[in-house]
């Protein structure tokens, strides 16, 4: 093995188009041959490849690997780049970048023998003399090894002196494996600091034919060559400063970094408590840091723009807080509420669902190019946000949609799917329409196929709500009000939804009376999803109970109800009424006290 010290070795392979396959796979063997008889690894010889054509390219630097295994995998995956022979080039990329200290090669200062190995097998198309004598002046000893067609003059242009000695021809490529044992004899010698006595004092460093002494870090080398000296005394590292320490007159002192004090042992360093001096007027804490301090405040609360004062948290914009209908903020902490009619689950969070009457459901979206690719993706979970209020099944809700841009595509019935699931993953599959926004041909197409029977709608002697709900983001393209009326007129209760640039005049036409309670709108739409909230009252109708047949409000059931309910209602009155009368008599019996308090005073 190749013991003489550490070495940094980059090869530059010709990969040029005239390099054939199997000439390729003998360079690889080349390569892989020499490094095989390296003693490599961090401290001892890197080994860094580039291949070069019109192009250069790093297959891995001086940094990159320290085992033989890794680099003989990498050297087996190179691609070549079968382009042109820029060998001018590949020189100037070993020396400006592969020769760094960030790829990996060790400082000047070091002394470690810098190799580049430069393999070829044409005449360069660029120049070659002048590069490779810059790269010689910075210390970069070149090898020039041509293969057949190589040209002499350039290798002997670019290689280092004695010429002999680092220039090599060989006649062809089956030859280059047996040249590699010559070559590494070249490269290899007797490893001086085994050798010879080198009477370093602390590391020897060998070089191919001599070697130099180190000192440990903390000292310089004394002008011998080979003793050492501490450079002063805070280099041992036995000082025992926990910051600083700094030398003075062959001894040294401690000392702290900004916003600590020494401690009376004069090594270790406290924290100044800046707020020990009271002046920090922080309403709850007061935290010390080098420097200074700052205010922080209890947990639930929020430190306001002064730095000092402190007001509670409003959790419910604050955290993820989960709640399905509405979040609620409390000093410190938050809960949910669930709309009017519905109740909240045993998690804390979801509200009851539209079980109490089913629908059938068609939202048409906007898929015009004014959304835009992400916005379309929020409308989509706008959509599923919806399905998730719904109970869904062939006998309860159905939803279908339809998106729309300069045409209209439905991208599921009413009868496709039978689950929320299953409904909720088809809206996350749907593809991006981008054109115009022909907001009254979407309305023509609902009326005319969505809420068809073929589509999968009831027929309207069931009694199932027919419920439209209609998202744009802009102004329609065409007329919209005949088929607004047009779906009014057929039953279907119409919602519209606006984000953005969405016409106030359009969504009222399209909207059911109340109007105000069947049109939406938001400024953005990533603030959108708190509509969700105004849909899940009107959305879930008491009365839609399938082909349930709607009973008489004068029924004896019915009746007996209304009366227990009354009941319940003035019960509660009459003991808020009973403990209102307490509150008065006490507060009576207190007055008159006073009053004959005062008087005996009198």
């Amino acid at each position: 093995k190749c013991r003489t010290g550490p070495l940094d070795i980059v090869f530059v392979i010709d990969s040029s188009r005239s390099v054939r396959p199997f000439e390729f796979e003998t360079m690889r063997r080349f390569m892989m041959d020499i490094i095989s008889n390296l003693d490599v690894g961090p401290n001892a010889t890197r080994v860094g490849v580039i291949q070069y054509s019109s192009q250069v390219q790093n297959i891995f630097s001086l940094k990159t690997f320290f085992t033989r295994a890794d680099m003989e995998r990498a050297i087996n995956s190179i691609i070549p780049l079968a382009q042109g022979t820029m060998t001018g080039l590949a020189i100037q990329y070993a020396m400006n970048v592969a020769f760094s200290t960030q790829e990996g090669a060790r400082p000047p200062h070091k002394r470690v023998p810098r190799i580049a190995i430069v393999v070829t097998d044409g005449r360069p198309q660029d120049r070659v003399a002048e590069v490779a004598t810059q790269a010689r002046n910075a210390g970069i000893e070149i090898y020039a090894v041509g293969i057949q067609r190589a040209d002499m003059n350039s290798l002997r242009a670019m290689a280092s002196p004695p010429l002999e000695e680092h220039v090599f021809l060989v006649e062809s490529f089956e030859l280059i494996q047996q040249f590699a044992k010559q070559f590494q004899d070249k490269l290899c010698g007797v490893d001086m600091c085994v050798e010879r006595e080198h009477g370093c004092q602390h590391s020897c460093i060998s070089t191919p034919g001599s070697f130099y002494c180190e000192c440990n870090p903390g000292y310089r080398l004394n002008v011998d060559g080979k003793t050492c000296s501490p450079i002063d005394a805070c280099a041992d590292g036995r000082h025992g400063c926990q910051h600083h320490c700094v030398s003075v007159r062959g001894s040294y002192l401690c000392r702290c970094r900004p916003g600590y004090y020494l401690s009376h042992n004069k090594r270790s360093c406290t924290l100044i408590d800046y707020c020990s001096f009271g002046n920090h007027s922080c309403q709850h804490e007061c935290v010390s840091i080098p420097n200074g301090h700052y205010c922080r405040c209890r947990s639930g609360f929020t430190l306001q723009p002064d730095s000092k004062s402190c007001r509670a948290t409003d959790l419910c914009n604050g955290v993820d807080h989960g709640c399905e209908f509405k979040c609620v903020s409390t000093e410190g902490s938050y809960h949910c509420v669930c709309p009017e009619g519905q109740q909240l689950q045993a998690d804390g969070k979801t509200c009851s669902k539209c079980g109490a009457g089913h629908v059938d459901l068609v939202m048409v979206i906007d898929g015009s190019k004014s959304v835009r690719p992400q916005n379309f993706e929020l409308v989509k979970q706008f959509v599923n946000r919806i399905v998730d209020l719904l109970e869904v099944s062939p006998h309860g809700t159905r939803v279908g949609l339809v998106q729309y841009s300069s045409r209209v595509r439905t991208e599921f019935p009413l009868n496709k799917y039978h689950s929320a699931d299953e409904i909720k993953k088809a809206v996350m599959d749907v593809e991006y329409m981008e054109k115009g926004t022909m907001t009254g041909l979407a309305l023509k197409h609902m009326v005319e196929h969505s809420f068809s029977e073929l589509e999968g709608a009831r027929p309207l002697s069931h009694n199932i709500p027919r419920i439209g709900l209609v998202f744009t983001d802009g102004r329609s393209q065409d007329d919209i009000s005949e088929w607004a009326r047009r779906a009014k007129e057929s039953g279907i209760v119409m919602f519209a939804v606006g984000v953005g640039k969405a016409v106030e005049e359009e969504l009222r036409a399209i909207a059911s009376e109340p109007v105000e309670q069947h049109f939406s709108y938001s400024a953005d739409f990533t603030t959108m999803t708190h509509l969700v909230e105004n849909f899940s009252l009107n959305i879930c109708p008491e009365e839609g109970k399938g082909e349930t047949e709607i009973r008489s409000p004068c029924e004896c059931e019915a009746l007996v109800q209304f009366q227990t309910n009354t009941v319940a209602i003035l019960q509660s009155l009459t003991e808020k009424n009973i403990l209102w009368a307490r509150s008065l008599a006490q507060m009576t019996a207190r007055l008159e006290d006073l009053e004959k308090q005062i008087a005996n005073k009198k």
